[in-house]
């Protein structure tokens, strides 16, 4: 999602080749750092309980707790379990922080999402979705560098694509993968200096990709005008598309071919009459072992059950970006809104975390 319901601040960037400014897991913390801590968080917003079963999801006392602030415009957060840390975007800084209990905040990477030496004119050039592969190497979607690449061991970015049939992507935003190792991920055209009018744009559209282990990258849908979050179902039967349209705030639920392609999709929930009441727009998501969907939206985060009903609502009170499971056991949801790093305690378990 843009930033476009919140504050802005034009700013420029000049930044040069990848460099990793902080590993805060390779020290210990200082006792500042512990002592901040381990002291109590304050609270984020207020929880919206529509149906009885979101008690099944969000114990009573659960509340949502404010980690870290001040950042320009927070996003894809990421466990990472090697290290019990959990990474995360601000797009503006151009910069990846890491957080972890023992250590609080650190920057972890900066540049994130352009690595280029000429000022940057927009103000989103840095990563947005981030995630780790199978060989526990981390992957950004990278706004300014207009590309989907992996960070190596020598701190350097490796593209994994960054054009479909002769022509550079928009900005791929947010992607997860399937269990054969192919990746999904879409491209709007947030991270493009002027949006969907920027000249430097080369295709006529907003698209939904499949990069397979080989390299070949596959073109799944053309017709959503901002294709955001993007979540598969357990079963991997379904893939859920956001669509952070104003003009059509809906969840897309596709059916996976034997293939990997895409079948017709329907909508799963339209939440358009709420844009411009409550902040935010379908952004990104994260699901849970029973296949419950918690996607940010206007309001907060809003959790779906597979049927599609609105089980309740995390009301933030601020445009949310993004969220993902972690912790030990994968029952922490870790949610992005704007300024804002927080978590909450669940009573479910995200994927992946069941195995």
């Amino acid at each position: 999602m843009t930033r476009s319901d919140r504050k802005t601040r034009p700013e420029s960037w000049a930044l040069g080749a990848a460099v990793l400014l902080a590993l805060p897991f390779l020290r210990p913390p200082t006792a500042e750092a512990q002592e901040a801590a381990s002291a109590p968080y304050d609270s984020l917003g207020t929880i919206e309980v529509t149906d009885d079963r979101f008690r099944d999801l969000i114990p009573e006392d659960s509340r949502l707790e404010i980690l870290a602030s001040g950042f320009e415009w927070t996003e894809g957060p990421v466990w990472w379990p090697d290290r019990q840390t959990v990474l995360f975007s601000d797009i503006p800084r151009n910069t990846v922080f890491a957080w972890t209990e023992d250590g609080g905040l650190e920057p972890f990477l900066k540049p994130s999402g352009y690595t280029g030496t000429d000022a940057f004119t927009g103000q989103e050039p840095g990563s947005n979705g981030l995630i780790f592969d199978d060989e526990g190497r981390l992957l950004l979607c990278q706004h300014g560098d207009r590309r989907v690449a992996r960070l190596n061991d020598d701190q350097t970015f490796e593209t994994l694509a960054s054009s479909y049939e002769g022509k550079r992507l928009n900005s791929p935003n947010d992607a997860v993968f399937k269990s054969d190792g192919s990746l999904y991920f879409t491209d709007p055209p947030y991270g493009l200096p002027q949006n969907v009018d920027d000249p430097g744009k080369e295709l006529p559209f907003q698209g939904v990709y499949r990069l397979a282990p080989d390299g070949t990258l596959t073109l799944l849908t053309d017709q959503m005008t901002r294709p955001n979050g993007i979540a598969f179902s357990p079963d991997e039967s379904t893939l859920y598309v956001a669509n952070s349209d104003p003009e059509r705030a809906i969840w897309m639920a596709f059916p996976v071919k034997d293939d990997g392609t895409l079948g017709e999709g329907e909508v799963f929930a339209d939440v358009t009459d709420r844009v411009g009441r409550e902040k935010g727009l379908p952004d990104g998501m994260a699901v849970d072992t029973d296949g419950n969907l918690f996607a940010t939206g206007p309001g907060g985060v809003l959790i779906f059950a597979p049927d599609g009903t609105h089980l309740g609502t995390l009301k933030t009170g601020e445009a949310t970006a993004n969220c993902a499971f972690g912790g030990d056991d994968g029952t922490v949801l870790y949610v992005t809104a704007d300024m804002h790093f927080c978590r909450i305690q669940t009573a479910t378990k995200g994927l992946g975390f069941d195995d």
